[in-house]
């Protein structure tokens, strides 16, 4: 299996390098280049990272530990850390080998993941990242599937929720309101596809692919929820009051 993430930061034309810039980071499994691939992490054996980092400023930069981490929908599934001292002197190169234990990601994640490779300062300011997506050979039942699966089960009480209240005529009158019932549904629904996407292995969990998928899913119901048919009750009975005759005088 192999491995490569690499970052670069952009620079301006004929502008000398500033002392604050970020470090450019490569990093490689078993020295091959993937550039472009996905990256498939297998939770049965560790994999061996290699960091060839670059400093382009004009002062040393000094590193306290290697943070990879993958994420989705904002929230992080996994985070290795690894404890990895050393500096980069200022327009240098230095290059460093670890090993990372991925055995945890069984119960962490599954499916496609972007992932992250950071290079932190001993209070966790980051100095230089590196990002891909990764194919995680986990289970189901981990923390990731366990959240599509939440987030289907959640989808399909709150569908049956508001179209049992629907034909029960008990949802507001007003279309707007009556739109806003169905948006947590349309949300619950995003988030779904989202993940079952993902666990699938067909398309990473992005911003560019989350957001249209969520926000998409939210007009759709809310779009039902506006032209539903108006929700009109049985017609209330009225009571005919008819005048008494008067009574005839005696």
């Amino acid at each position: 299996m192999t491995l490569l993430f690499t970052s670069t930061a952009p620079a301006a034309a004929q502008t000398p390098p500033s002392s604050d810039d970020p470090l450019a980071v490569v990093v490689a499994v078993e020295g091959q280049d993937i550039a472009d691939r996905t990256v498939v992490l297998d939770p049965v054996r560790a994999v061996d990272l290699d960091l060839t980092i670059t400093n382009t400023g004009s002062t040393t930069r000094s590193v306290r530990l290697v943070r990879v981490s993958g994420e989705a929908l904002a929230l992080d599934f996994f985070t290795f850390d690894t404890t990895l001292p050393f500096t980069v002197p200022p327009r240098s190169q230095v290059t460093r080998s670890f090993p990372l234990d991925v055995r945890d990601l069984d119960g962490q994640a599954i499916g496609l993941l972007p992932t992250s490779v950071e290079l932190l300062t001993e209070d966790r300011v980051a100095l230089g990242s590196a990002e891909t997506v990764v194919d995680v050979r986990g289970s189901l039942w981990s923390v990731y599937g366990a959240f599509g699966i939440a987030m289907l089960v959640l989808a399909v009480v709150l569908w049956s929720s508001t179209l049992v209240a629907l034909a029960r005529h008990r949802l507001p009158r007003n279309r707007f309101r009556r739109a806003m019932r169905f948006l947590p549904a349309g949300v619950a629904t995003g988030l779904v596809a989202v993940v079952s996407l993902s666990v699938l292995r067909l398309v990473a969990p992005e911003p560019e692919v989350e957001i249209p998928l969520v926000l998409g899913a939210a007009v759709v119901a809310v779009l039902l929820g506006f032209f539903t048919p108006h929700p009109a009750g049985p017609a209330p009975v009225r009571a005919d009051v008819t005048a008494a005759p008067p009574r005839p005088a005696p």
